[in-house]
């Protein structure tokens, strides 16, 4: 379900919202978008779960049907979710697929990639998804965030920690509450790096007892069933 909500973004903006609600004034769904669509969201999930083939093929296969319309501006949307989810897993996010078709993205694609990058101008706030422009105000007044996005969508609350984090501007007491809501989807990849951030902030503060805690957590994402 998260990764669906994360693609109804791109799909939306792909086909338009009437498509995606089966509204019988719109004609059906090509096949092409229905498979893009289930590949992206495989692909959201196993990476944000830290399985990295599975990931790779989903990516390959939601790109792959999208070029076959050859309308850059669908490429540079669904290659914005994946730079999405290297925000929210605390990745370098560098975007280089979105780079190759950013000339033929829409104004609000073009912001969400100075805003992923925290490059982000006052311009670009009011184009950005509803759940990321508290975190794009607080980073513009240079302001700690202090909580994640108050969002149903645990996607959208993770990425802005992680473009907060990358500017230097996640206050410490948010990152437990990224990590736990990572936990509490089963997104181990994610978890881990959370747990891993909070981790080394419990070292700085000299938190002993803290990192023995968290190191524990660790251990158990890291178990491997066996």
């Amino acid at each position: 379900m998260n990764a669906e909500r994360a693609g109804r973004w791109v799909w939306a903006g792909v086909l338009g919202l009437g498509w995606l609600l089966g509204c019988s004034s719109q004609p059906p769904t090509p096949n092409w978008a229905l498979e893009a669509q289930s590949a992206t969201q495989r692909a959201v999930q196993a990476d944000l779960q830290g399985q990295r083939r599975v990931a790779e093929v989903e990516w390959r296969k939601a790109f792959a049907e999208v070029a076959a319309t050859g309308q850059p501006a669908a490429m540079a949307r669904v290659a914005l979710l994946q730079c999405a989810v290297q925000a929210a897993v605390v990745a370098p996010v560098d975007c280089p697929r979105y780079q190759r078709y950013a000339a033929g993205a829409a104004p609000a694609e073009q912001a969400y990639a100075r805003y992923l990058q925290a490059r982000h101008t006052p311009d670009d706030v009011g184009l950005l998804p509803a759940a990321q422009q508290a975190t794009a105000q607080a980073l513009l007044a240079s302001a700690p965030v202090v909580q994640l996005p108050a969002t149903q969508d645990p996607l959208s609350a993770l990425t802005a920690a992680g473009v907060a984090l990358r500017a230097g501007q996640l206050a410490p007491a948010a990152v437990p509450q990224a990590a736990a809501l990572a936990s509490a989807q089963g997104w181990r990849k994610a978890a881990l790096a959370w747990l891993l951030v909070q981790q080394r902030l419990a070292e700085q503060a000299g938190d002993a007892a803290q990192v023995q805690a968290l190191q524990l957590q660790l251990q158990v994402l890291q178990e491997d069933g066996r």
